[in-house]
């Protein structure tokens, strides 16, 4: 009997979208990255503009009606329901060609971080996308099969990276083993994406960008 198609599978099997989402991503991406700098800095916010973008994507693909965003803020790890399939969006920033760790709960208490250590299990597919400006980076489909033979293989104490004892806590990461293991995962799908900035006319739209909405609104009678 076969697995009934997810969808992943079909995001991933529609070589027109990927096409797309290779030219386009970049560019969305530096554009939340510009909404949210100050200084050359780049705001904790991003993570909620990337993810609104590639929900925005999955409404594309797959329609409205079949995007469910009224996901109860106790379930950590689902960010959002398409086709009755809870997903969960991560996206990552890595300043190299190393595998960077995966944030996967924000918390600064600590008896949350425990709580959490102790009783985590993956439980719905992933949609990662990992940045490298400069370099070679991806968006990758991981379904919950591929993370539940990595999480028993590795054991939750390699799975799992927990904050120093002492520091402020900002929440509990899947290791870069972890992901390292994950995107080997012969169930994983991954498609390449080319992390290149705005040069050019490009650059100058990606600027006035953030201003074109309410430009809009100045310009409407």
């Amino acid at each position: 009997m076969s697995n009934p198609v997810t969808p992943l599978d079909e995001l991933f099997r529609d070589e027109a979208l990927c096409e797309k989402i290779r030219r386009k991503l970049p560019f969305l991406f530096a554009l939340a990255e510009q909404q949210v700098s100050r200084a050359g800095r780049v705001g904790m916010e991003v993570g909620t503009l990337r993810e609104q973008i590639l929900i925005a994507l999955l409404i594309y693909k797959f329609g409205e009606t079949s995007v469910d965003l009224d996901i109860p803020i106790t379930e950590h790890e689902v960010d959002v329901c398409v086709l009755g399939h809870p997903l969960s969006i991560k996206t990552v920033t890595a300043r190299s060609q190393r595998v960077p760790a995966v944030k996967i709960v924000w918390t600064v208490d600590w008896e949350q971080v425990t709580r959490f250590a102790e009783t985590y299990e993956p439980k719905c597919d992933m949609l990662l996308v990992i940045v490298r400006w400069g370099w070679t980076g991806g968006f990758y489909g991981i379904p919950l099969q591929a993370q539940l033979e990595v999480f028993e293989a590795l054991g939750k104490e390699r799975y799992l990276r927990l904050p120093k004892r002492g520091t402020n806590p900002r929440g509990v990461e899947i290791s870069p083993v972890g992901v390292q293991e994950l995107l080997k995962h012969p169930l994983t799908k991954a498609l390449p994406i080319e992390w290149r900035r705005p040069t050019g006319l490009a650059a100058r739209e990606l600027r006035l960008a953030p201003y074109m909405r309410w430009l809009q609104y100045w310009q409407s009678d």
